[in-house]
């Protein structure tokens, strides 16, 4: 067998996690985008082709050193490790300021915990920006590394949810590292 061909400076690949294939595409400056599982393999790959068409896709093992490290990291949190992945960093050109003041308050939130989108916009300074702090998280382009999910409405309403599958999947990834939304752990398991 060859050895796998080393990654460009700039490349995207699909490799297996616990919740279904997942899409990561990496540059020099860190993780360039992340893609939460489709309804499957193809759907994640077409949908990563889309978003970095200029990018070639390449093997997994192609990777090595830091974007190696981001997907072994991504596949142990989603398979229920207890990851904060804050480790990865993120190339964050042409993400709004706003966002990424967001984003940098929901990579301090540990697996297993949750805040509110009101709790985060009053450590932005403004209660009152709950639904752009909402707005924010769903453009977030580097779940779960910037954990969206953790992130519920009031009164632990799981709030909206852009990856395949809605609420359903922030759910059952918040099952996957033990969080109890509303206090309660789910009746059926995810």
């Amino acid at each position: 067998m060859p050895p796998p061909t080393l990654a460009p400076e700039a490349a995207w690949t699909v490799f297996p996690t616990a919740i279904g294939p997942f899409g990561l595409a990496w540059g020099a400056g860190g993780l360039l985008g992340a893609q939460l599982p489709e309804v499957d393999e193809a759907a994640t790959r077409a949908r990563m082709a889309r978003r970095f068409s200029a990018l070639a896709e390449i093997a997994a093992d192609g990777f090595a050193g830091e974007a190696a490290h981001a997907i072994a990291g991504i596949a142990a949190l989603l398979a229920g490790a207890p990851r904060d992945l804050l480790e990865i960093p993120l190339d964050l050109r042409g993400v709004p300021d706003f966002n990424q003041r967001v984003y940098a308050l929901a990579r301090r939130i540990p697996p297993g915990r949750t805040r509110t989108y009101g709790e985060l916009a009053a450590e932005l300074g403004d209660k009152g920006l709950a639904r752009a702090v909402g707005q924010a998280l769903g453009h977030n382009p580097f779940a779960p590394v910037v954990p969206c999910h953790r992130i519920l409405g009031a009164d632990g309403w799981s709030g909206g949810f852009s990856a395949h599958g809605g609420a359903l999947t922030k759910l059952r990834m918040l099952a996957i590292e033990g969080a109890c939304p509303g206090g309660t752990a789910p009746l059926f398991p995810f």
